[in-house]
């Protein structure tokens, strides 16, 4: 049974409750995380969630996104998550974190301080079935374009941090760091 780790609005650990739970309307306020990869030509990785998630299931979303396990810190939890999920690991780097709350219907919803990280990658990705339908890498440009045109077919979680990861991509890029 997977303990997830409920905070209060600070982040701060004030319990545990299992993962089901946590996720039941009203959704208990929870640690988890983004990773967001590109590779070196500057697409993003974005991934088609399992039709067998009990939420957002066939939405589009980041490459990986989940929750550190009871005891378990948000580095740890990132790097298993990657390699379970996508089979691969990298090195990530934390950009910041953000509060949302969304209900995905009336059993199930999410209510995280959600942590994003951040990553580049240039090897094979190999999904585990169970998480994912299908991946991609995509242009920003083209991942702009297509959440204009449908953006009910993507996770509340990846539009809501997408502004600010792109902010961060797009400040290294004007600074030639990247």
């Amino acid at each position: 049974m997977d303990e997830l780790i409920i905070v209060d609005k600070d982040d701060k650990e004030i319990g545990y409750g299992e993962k089901d739970e946590c996720h039941f309307v009203p959704a208990k306020l929870h640690r988890a995380f983004s990773i967001f990869i590109f590779n070196s030509k500057g697409e993003m990785l974005v991934h088609k969630r399992s039709g067998a998630k009990k939420t957002w299931p066939g939405y589009w979303t980041n490459a990986c996104c989940s929750h550190p396990r009871r005891g378990e810190s948000l580095e740890d939890a990132t790097a298993r998550r990657l390699l379970e999920e996508l089979g691969f690991t990298c090195p990530l780097k934390h950009l910041f974190s953000f509060h949302y709350k969304a209900d995905y219907d009336s059993v199930y919803g999410e209510h995280e301080i959600d942590h994003v990280f951040i990553g580049t990658y240039d090897g094979d990705v190999m999904p585990d079935k169970n998480e994912v339908e299908t991946h991609r890498f995509i242009t920003i440009d083209a991942l702009l374009d297509d959440i204009k045109k449908s953006p009910q077919t993507y996770t509340p979680w990846f539009k809501r941090a997408l502004p600010a990861v792109l902010e961060h991509i797009e400040g290294k890029d004007s600074k030639n760091e990247r």
